[in-house]
């Protein structure tokens, strides 16, 4: 169902716009109405996709790897290779 609208545009660029619709074969209204489409288009096209980013952040991503370390074992590597910063007083 179509709607009917009311716009105040600058009467030079009405004038322009006129004169490009004609040169397309088309109407003021259909140029607008088409610009507004592709407006609106890219606005929901950006919004799927930022949803769809999200969902994957919050999903997370597997690097691979495992870890077969434990935290322990970092300390007594460090100790080792620095015996003399050695924390025991």
């Amino acid at each position: 169902m179509k709607q009917n609208i009311t716009l105040a545009i600058e009467k030079e660029i009405l004038m322009k716009g006129k004169l490009i619709a004609a040169q397309n074969d088309t109407s003021i209204s259909k140029m607008l109405c088409d610009q507004l489409k592709q407006m609106i288009d890219k606005e929901e096209q950006y919004q799927a996709a930022k949803r769809r980013a999200l969902h994957a952040l919050k999903k997370g991503f597997h690097l691979g790897g495992m870890i077969t370390w434990k935290r322990q074992d970092l300390y007594e590597r460090e100790r080792m290779a620095n015996p003399k910063t050695s924390t025991s007083k």
